[in-house]
């Protein structure tokens, strides 16, 4: 016979083993349930709309090269810099009044006064002379930037002409509308202005919406369903009424 406790010992082992099994069982359920958790948070994740109907990272849509990195802020330390840079030259010519040409003469003074005495003053110090890179364009790279910039003035000269041609005048009003909203935008501010507020808003829009995509997608959403529904509404009362477009619809 089994001794009280050598008895009592085996039963502590038994509840030992009980606790342990009872812990795997509530550990591996919670794990589960985690897993399950994320799966359906992506899951519902991925199913959310994307702005314009885009199904690729902002990143791959924005070239996914070096350009993409400075624009969504991957390094922030350079994109940074890049835009105290534009601001100060900003500041230079607005604020202060500095004109393009004597700014440009200054900086390459600036440069050459700079790179000439360390060129003569290396011996001296102990250092060696200033590096310059071969900026020198090929052939290729000329005719590449040709050929862009050829294919784009030709499709700009082939909008013009089929706006112009009276064929479609839904895009000639649209084309009139845009035209003229730039005109009073413009006629607010200086050129110089409104280039510095468009590169600082093409340089931190994207960084500020991939911070936030899954909000600005939702009101995205909604506000490309009212303006249907504004446009639906025009059409019905007004475009609809007008018989070039009637004829065109029919067709």
């Amino acid at each position: 016979m089994m001794s009280e406790g050598e008895e009592h010992g085996s039963l502590l082992e038994k509840i030992n083993d009980k606790i342990h099994e009872f812990k795997k069982g509530s550990s591996s359920s919670s794990s589960s349930d985690s897993d399950d958790d994320k799966k359906h948070h992506h899951k519902s994740k991925s199913k959310n709309k994307r702005l314009f109907g885009r199904t690729n990272p902002l990143h791959h849509v924005l070239g996914g090269g070096k350009a993409a990195d400075l624009v969504l802020w991957r390094d922030k330390q350079t994109s940074g810099s890049i835009l105290a840079g534009v601001t100060v030259i900003w500041l230079l010519f607005e604020g202060i009044g500095y004109h393009l040409l004597t700014f440009f003469c200054h900086s390459l003074i600036v440069f050459l006064t700079v790179c000439f005495v360390w060129a003569n003053a290396a011996s001296f110090i102990n250092r060696g002379p200033p590096k310059f890179p071969d900026a020198i364009l090929s052939e290729v790279q000329c005719l590449k930037i040709a050929h862009i910039l050829r294919k784009e003035i030709n499709e700009a000269f082939l909008t013009l002409r089929h706006v112009a041609s009276g064929k479609d005048l839904k895009t000639y009003l649209m084309t009139v509308a845009g035209l003229w909203f730039v005109s009073i935008i413009g006629s607010c501010f200086s050129f110089l202005t409104l280039s510095y507020t468009i590169f600082l808003m093409a340089y931190t829009l994207p960084m500020l919406y991939e911070k936030y995509e899954d909000e600005v997608d939702v009101v995205g959403e909604k506000a490309l369903i009212e303006l249907k529904k504004q446009y639906a509404v025009l059409d019905h009362k007004l475009l609809s009424k007008i018989p070039m477009l009637a004829e065109k619809k029919q067709h």
